[in-house]
């Protein structure tokens, strides 16, 4: 038997010129293809295999224990809360899943003594950021038969035209008045990252030429009033509030099994950490961060 090519070309049907697909070459480089497949499949799960899988790890470490992200960052926990924040927390950005809570005391009316004897109680009331940096009202709780007269409803402490800012700082304590050395905890909003900016640093230096009374872009809380941030958390599928700055001892402290899982590039990433470690529990707990314990019986 002779051995054919590519290149022969048998005549047929009217002498038209075509390729015999079924010569013994090209039935050969049709079975290495098949054999080769197994091969390939096999290398690429090989390759999958040895990629290290994504989660965060707490690292013990001397002055801080470190936080190594899935792309190999390490950050020291006293710096994780900083991409939310100024370095010294002076203040903190308000996002989605951070709520201003604002609680403020009332006494007796036509007393100037703001002492227990007339104390009648709280109003709170809460904010979050919508998707487009504006605040919104979520709750308002009383703990009053009748708010006395004079003294402002707690939801009238935030005018609802600053509330309408995309961009909103809130500052622990300034000095406002520097004469009078009274320091409060102050709400400042703007138009734009480059105009927050610029007011921060006027409230810094100069506060009362920002926080003039009337003012829409600021807002200072009367001695009387606490206002505080607090974050969304979820523990054992169950949404709760934690403090800003909370720890996950403050959730998880004396648990045997403690499982964490955070936010990165938008999906939930486990963090590898030891429960039984009190220094690797100081982690600062996130927004949206979602904790499960359970101990064994």
């Amino acid at each position: 038997m002779s051995q054919v090519t590519l290149g022969d070309i048998s005549s047929a049907s009217g002498g038209e010129g075509r390729y015999c697909v079924n010569t013994p070459i090209l039935q050969l480089r049709q079975v290495r293809s098949i054999l080769l497949i197994p091969f390939v499949i096999g290398l690429s799960l090989s390759c999958a295999s040895r990629r290290p899988a994504a989660t965060f790890r707490v690292l013990p470490a001397q002055p801080d224990y470190l936080l190594r992200s899935p792309d190999a960052k390490d950050t020291p926990f006293m710096e994780i809360l900083s991409r939310y924040s100024s370095g010294g927390q002076v203040w903190v950005e308000l996002r989605p899943r951070i709520e201003l809570r604002v609680e403020n005391a009332y006494f007796r009316e036509g007393t100037t003594q703001r002492v227990l004897a007339n104390y009648l109680g709280t109003e709170v009331a809460r904010y979050h950021s919508l998707p487009t940096g504006a605040l919104e009202q979520i709750a308002v709780q009383t703990g009053l038969a009748r708010r006395p007269a004079g003294q402002p409803a707690v939801q009238d402490l935030l005018s609802a035209s600053q509330m309408l800012y995309p961009h909103h700082r809130f500052f622990y304590q300034v000095l406002v008045n520097q004469k009078a050395n009274i320091r409060s905890a102050v709400l400042l909003s703007a138009e734009s990252v480059d105009e927050l900016e610029r007011l921060t640093q006027q409230l810094l230096s100069e506060p009362e030429a920002v926080c003039q009374r009337g003012s829409r872009q600021c807002t200072v809380f009367p001695e009387s009033c606490t206002a505080a941030l607090e974050i969304g958390i979820t523990v054992n599928d169950v949404e709760r509030s934690v403090l800003w700055g909370d720890g996950l001892a403050n959730v998880a402290f004396g648990h045997q099994r403690v499982e964490l899982f955070r936010l990165h590039d938008g999906r939930l990433t486990p963090v590898a950490i030891d429960p039984s470690d009190p220094k690797a529990l100081s982690l600062p707990l996130l927004p949206g961060d979602r904790v499960k314990w359970r101990d064994s019986k």
